[in-house]
């Protein structure tokens, strides 16, 4: 299942931005889905960003906020999260860069959040600003006895927020990027194929990476747990050169998942 592109609204070439203040409600949230509003936000949209939503709200009122580039009807849907460890801002700056980018993205429909955890980014903590490690939080094999995790699964907005998002578009692929091992995660891929496209096209050896123990909590064990898509981690090295950052990293990404940069 995919998301339906909602009516496009251009104004000077740039594309409208789109907020919803409380999209679908997540499996066990009574919350109710607000209807889209059309908002100004010219500043950070470029030519390549066809739609922007807001996701949800920290609770410091940072905005979490997702960017759709690609085709809308391409038959495959993509999401690349990054800063979910607010200490691991190098993802961040390859998914603003593919953002900000002028070329086209074509063959995939593509959503980007550069920043998941926007308060913890502002303080370059790992944890989000109640001291919840966000990639803990999710509901699946989620144990208060490990650290970060959390008063109960799922209880952070920003958790909230992607799974609602995730469960609405429903995408075939998510690749939730962090720091610093420098390594494609198969510890808990569905199927080969992805893994090898991302570890050619990145440059990152494949192994398993372990949390001192089974990894509980996380954004891929949720996804792939209860979705038919298929999530993967990467993570950058711990000094990753700029130029791998904006280039190598831009175009690898959108190579893995079966894009191509026009």
């Amino acid at each position: 299942m995919h998301l339906r592109p909602l009516p496009a609204l251009i104004a000077g070439g740039l594309a409208a931005a789109i907020t919803l203040g409380a999209p679908l409600s997540t499996p066990g949230s009574a919350a109710p889905a607000a209807t889209p509003t059309a908002t100004s936000d010219q500043a950070s949209i470029r030519s390549a960003v066809a739609e922007v939503r807001t996701i949800g709200t920290t609770v410091r009122g940072r905005q979490i906020r997702a960017y759709r580039l690609g085709e809308a009807n391409a038959t495959r849907t993509v999401v690349l999260i990054g800063v979910m460890h607010g200490s691991e801002r190098a993802p961040g700056l390859t998914l603003r860069r593919l953002r900000d980018t002028a070329k086209t993205v074509t063959g995939v429909d593509l959503w980007v959040i550069p920043v998941l955890n926007p308060d913890g980014a502002a303080t370059g903590r790992r944890a989000n600003a109640r001291g919840v490690d966000l990639n803990r939080n999710f509901p699946h094999r989620w144990s208060r006895s490990v650290s970060g995790a959390g008063r109960k699964a799922a209880s952070e907005r920003e958790t909230k927020a992607i799974m609602r998002f995730l469960d609405r578009v429903d995408p075939d692929v998510v690749v939730s990027l962090h720091q610093p091992f420098a390594a494609i995660d198969t510890s808990q891929n569905k199927r080969r194929g992805l893994v090898r496209a991302l570890s050619r096209e990145l440059q990152l050896p494949r192994r398993d990476i372990d949390c001192g123990g089974p990894c509980r909590g996380t954004l891929t064990g949720w996804f792939n747990a209860t979705h038919a898509g298929e999530a993967v981690t990467v993570e950058f090295g711990p000094r990753p050169t700029k130029n791998y950052l904006r280039r190598t990293a831009v175009r690898g990404l959108v190579a893995a998942v079966g894009g191509r940069l026009r």
